[in-house]
């Protein structure tokens, strides 16, 4: 017997989410300023599930249950900041009589399509953080979020003018900005956790060239690494830079530079066979990688050691 596959409700302007939360409409169609006490929770099994076609930043408190954002389920029962792009499957188990606590800021793409923020948003890489990945706030980081965000609501419940809509894009880039801030103040304050992740990530790629991995799956990737070690891959990414300014990528490159030295000056294998031993496909892109983390070739590096 087949599985049953919930297709998710794809929810596509910020009026129909109004009207899924029973409540007002919205004061502007493409941005909007949520207040989660007012909203009741619901049970509707097709709702279970859904994409939004627009971008939310939502500080919760009091939510007793958990949401799926990707593919596993986290708790969610503190107070704590998420981010959620378009286009993201969002799924939410709740208790009966949940009541909700903190705002929720809903902006359209549309909204600042001539914007530099349109193109600048995507350098925000928290939006494709998981809800494990939240970030957490001070009580004094909580009343300026939330005040930026009042700031917004109250600019779009006053009577719209030349200026509106530049005053609240701008505010909208000051709330995102803090929020970069403020995760790197907990990227900071969590070093001891992330201290274990790095070495968690050394001994996972240790492991992965000694092992058969690379004649398995080839080259490893920031996909497989996040996804080993529970994470994100943007988040990820951006706690190393925090710990050693480098990205997932460097580290694996690193790692592949540091087997590559190993291979050519402790065995005879040729540089093709040096390649294909770390996973390359073509010999030439190996050549390129290694040269331009060393500045030799491979050939070149191997006879500084004869």
């Amino acid at each position: 017997m087949k599985k049953e596959v919930h297709i998710p409700y794809h929810i596509q302007s910020i009026s129909e989410l109004h009207s899924m939360l029973k409540i007002p409409k919205p004061e502007h169609p493409l941005v909007s300023f949520v207040d989660l006490s007012k909203i009741t929770c619901h049970f509707d099994d097709n709702l279970k599930s859904v994409v939004y076609s627009f971008y939310t930043v939502c500080i919760k408190k009091g939510f007793t249950g958990k949401m799926k954002y990707g593919q596993n389920f986290y708790d969610f029962d503190e107070g704590v900041m998420t981010f959620m792009s378009p286009g993201q499957v969002i799924s939410t188990e709740v208790s009966v009589d949940n009541a909700v606590y903190g705002a929720m800021l809903v902006i359209h793409p549309d909204f600042i399509q001539n914007y530099a923020l349109a193109k600048n948003i995507k350098e925000y890489s928290y939006f494709s953080y998981a809800v494990s990945e939240a970030l957490h706030l001070s009580e004094k980081e909580q009343t300026m979020i939330t005040g930026i965000m009042k700031n917004i609501e109250q600019e779009y419940s006053s009577s719209i003018d030349a200026f509106s809509q530049d005053v609240m894009v701008s505010h909208i880039e000051l709330l995102l900005n803090y929020c970069n801030r403020f995760y790197n103040r907990q990227f900071i304050t969590r070093k001891s956790a992330n201290n274990t992740l790095l070495v968690k990530l050394e001994n996972l790629l240790s492991d992965y060239f000694e092992g058969d991995k690379v004649q398995k799956l080839g080259l490893p990737t920031v996909a497989y690494i996040s996804d080993e070690l529970n994470v994100s891959p943007n988040y990820l990414s951006d706690l190393l830079r925090s710990l050693t300014g480098q990205s997932t990528q460097h580290h694996i490159h690193n790692k592949i530079i540091e087997k590559a030295k190993e291979l050519l000056t402790t065995t005879s294998l040729s540089v093709s066979e040096t390649a294909f031993q770390l996973g390359f496909e073509y010999p030439q892109s190996f050549n390129k990688l290694f040269k331009n983390k060393t500045n030799v070739s491979p050939l070149e590096f191997r006879s500084s050691f004869n």
